[in-house]
């Protein structure tokens, strides 16, 4: 069907703000997608709703609610196309014709294969109008992670990293506390709270001691959304290919842990951390098995805090969908330890990369870049 130009204006408008409300579940809706939803009757707004988390009632579902009896008739907006399955709870399209919605605009077509169009059939066959593709780029710049598992199986991975303004990482003793200030940690505990998974390695939690957790009073958000992103902490993922980490590090103190090594677990892990097997090349850990593996189990962002080796063998194994790089305003010297460890020779072998964002995170900068696939690929 045609649209008027008017009635595309009122789509983008309300469509701008269902996306807004599913950023509120940034942090809690794994292994869920963030969906928002709002219906509007007469020009007016008479329901909201955000899918919260996993098990609990979908957007549509809090939107329906909302508007009670307003909503036959109405015209409902939804980030993803509403669901037409049974799962942990009912179907969405559903939902919506029993409340005799009259039209129906998506941003864009799930692809769960579950879904995949049946939604927006579904609807379709009872009736409603049905328009989808409105403010597409915005609605899946909202799930990359649930989007690359579902179409690649894969999840997005973020790598994270702090430097120095000549790109080193620590001292040469290994000492790197603090290189940002606390607006850039700030950033980075909202990165984790996001994230399905943090993701780091042996020499990391060994040389510092880390622990990877989400600590709520830096997180800088609302008491709210620091509840909620605190309810579901992501899962810390250890790669310890020779089972090095003695099981009283403080990373494995800190609670629930996945490690992910070559070696059979000793007597003592079989009552400790679970332990995944993944052998690959030279004795260590096949990257691209373990991110297959925590796809199946239903992982959608995975963000890796990790030093320059395991960081660079990332990046090497073209892994990465995105850089996440904390620069600050400090030289730390030609001693220092670098970035990534990449065995480049020579200056065609050098990954593009293409800066998406660069803003200014207090004293710091905040770069986003993503690679720029080979012209050979």
């Amino acid at each position: 069907m045609i649209q008027s130009t008017e009635q595309s204006i009122l789509d983008t408008h309300y469509m701008a703000r269902a996306i807004e409300l599913a950023r509120n579940g940034l942090y809690t809706t794994h292994p869920n997608p963030r969906v928002g939803c709002v219906i509007v009757r007469d020009g007016q707004i008479v329901g909201e709703g955000w899918h919260v988390r996993t098990g609990e009632p979908h957007a549509e579902v809090h939107a329906l609610r909302a508007a009670g009896e307003l909503a036959r008739g109405a015209t409902a907006y939804v980030t993803l196309e509403p669901c037409s399955h049974h799962g942990h709870t009912p179907p969405c399209a559903e939902g919506l014709i029993s409340a005799g919605v009259a039209r129906v605009v998506a941003a864009m077509q799930d692809p769960n294969p579950e879904v995949a169009g049946r939604g927006l059939k579904r609807l379709a066959d009872a009736g409603i109008e049905v328009r989808s593709g409105v403010l597409e780029a915005d609605a899946r710049a909202l799930n990359p992670g649930f989007l690359k598992r579902m179409e690649h199986g894969l999840p997005f991975v973020r790598v994270k990293m702090a430097m120095s303004l000549d790109g080193r990482t620590a001292m040469a003793n290994g000492e790197s506390q603090w290189i940002t200030g606390p607006e850039a940690r700030s950033a980075v505990q909202r990165l984790r709270a996001q994230a399905s998974v943090v993701l780091t390695g042996a020499d990391t939690v060994l040389a510092d001691g880390a622990r990877l957790t989400v600590r709520g009073p830096e997180l800088g958000l609302s008491p709210e959304l620091t509840a909620l992103a605190l309810s579901r902490p992501p899962l810390r993922v250890l790669i310890d290919g020779r089972l090095r980490v003695p099981l009283d590090a403080p990373f494995f103190k800190a609670g629930p842990a996945l490690v992910a090594t070559c070696v059979p677990p000793a007597e003592q892990y079989r009552t400790g951390p679970e332990c995944l097997v993944i052998h690959g090349a030279n004795g260590q850990v096949d990257l691209r098995k373990l991110l297959q593996a925590l796809a199946a189990r239903g992982v959608n962002e995975v963000l890796v805090e990790a030093g320059p080796r395991l960081a660079g063998a990332f990046a090497e194994q073209g892994l990465v969908d995105e850089y996440q790089i904390f620069v600050a305003a400090k030289f730390l010297g030609s001693t220092a330890r670098p970035l990534l460890e990449l065995p480049l020779t020579h200056m065609s072998e050098a990954p593009l990369l293409k800066i998406t964002d660069m803003r200014a995170v207090g004293d710091d900068w905040r770069v986003t870049a993503i690679p720029v696939p080979s012209a050979s690929v």
